[in-house]
């Protein structure tokens, strides 16, 4: 008997350090690099900053933000990170930054490890990424649309600029490794299928990361698209709105037009950023959305009206006390 009170608790700390070494050392398993050279192209250039810098907004994390002004329009050079901190104080579990994309920090990255980066989550060194990138979406792009990102990303100009290395805090730093998961690549819709087309921009461009609220790190599946996902912002909190067709909560009242010009009041020539003092703010970044296609808009737009209304009201900010 004496000896099974000593053996349980060795045992037991035997499994745990099995089981933390087997997280450590075989996590995260996406399979191997793609063995990819993308040939850069003008119209992979031109499709690429597109996606990177509207729809999929990329600059949104891995650019310094101004968030004395509204809408935080991006400062300094675009992609060079040291973007938004998603630290402990933010709600984050550990310290996160999102890193410079230009060759000063991706120059010895192989093609297909940053395919793999973008679509999985796992970085060169086999580190699984944070996943504030929503790689999980991202990761259903078709493989052209993700080579243009690729192409773009490779035409950009070195800017020296080092960001900290994570700090995950315990247990996050294990279970993060059980989050990338092997990408599954869809094919552009035709445009002309107006709601497929629209769920797969809505896909790429992340509207379902924001747009929905989370419990303990995990996304409320029957809450989809229904806001209210919180934003620690150094003004307050800021929430996320519901886009779905509900007609009093959400967007279902809205037209067509009322929804494209929601974007596109900032891609006014007239239109001034406003400083916000102490007042709302909002993470969601309009200067970049409002230069995206108005049919992509549009087909968004009919894609959103095809979701399950959901009743969710949302109080957008709440000041800091």
């Amino acid at each position: 008997m004496k000896k099974l009170i000593w053996i349980i608790p060795l045992g037991l700390i035997i499994l745990a350090i099995i089981f933390t070494l087997y997280v450590k050392l075989a996590l995260p398993n996406v399979g191997p690099t793609s063995d990819i050279k993308v040939e850069i192209t003008p119209e992979r250039l031109d499709r690429g900053k597109y996606l990177a810098t509207v729809v999929m907004s990329c600059g949104d994390c891995h650019s310094q933000r101004d968030m004395t002004k509204y809408a935080a329009p991006i400062t300094g050079i675009p992609f060079s990170g040291g973007g938004p901190e998603f630290t402990v104080e933010t709600g984050s579990p550990g310290n996160f930054y999102a890193p410079n994309l230009t060759p000063y920090h991706l120059g010895d990255w192989t093609d297909g490890e940053i395919y793999r980066a973008i679509t999985t989550g796992v970085s060169k060194d086999g580190r699984a990424l944070f996943p504030a990138m929503p790689y999980h979406l991202f990761g259903q792009a078709s493989k052209e649309d993700l080579y243009s990102v690729i192409a773009y990303i490779r035409s950009l100009p070195s800017t020296e600029n080092s960001v900290p290395a994570p700090e995950p805090n315990f247990p996050f730093s294990l279970i993060m490794n059980f989050i990338p998961q092997k990408s599954e690549n869809r094919e552009i819709p035709d445009k002309n299928n107006k709601i497929a087309y629209g769920e797969y921009m809505t896909t790429i461009a992340a509207c379902y990361d924001c747009h929905t609220p989370q419990e303990k790190g995990q996304f409320i599946e029957n809450l989809a698209f229904a806001g209210n996902f919180e934003f620690i912002i150094p003004n307050g909190v800021v929430r996320s709105a519901n886009i779905t067709p509900d007609k009093e909560t959400g967007i279902g009242n809205w037209t067509e037009e009322t929804f494209v010009n929601r974007f596109k009041v900032y891609s006014d020539s007239s239109y001034v950023i406003p400083d916000v003092g102490d007042g709302f703010n909002t993470v969601m970044p309009w200067n970049q959305y409002a230069k995206m296609d108005n049919y992509d808009l549009e087909a968004i737009f009919a894609y959103l009206q095809t979701l399950e209304p959901k009743k969710n009201t949302v109080i957008k900010f709440s000041p800091k006390e």
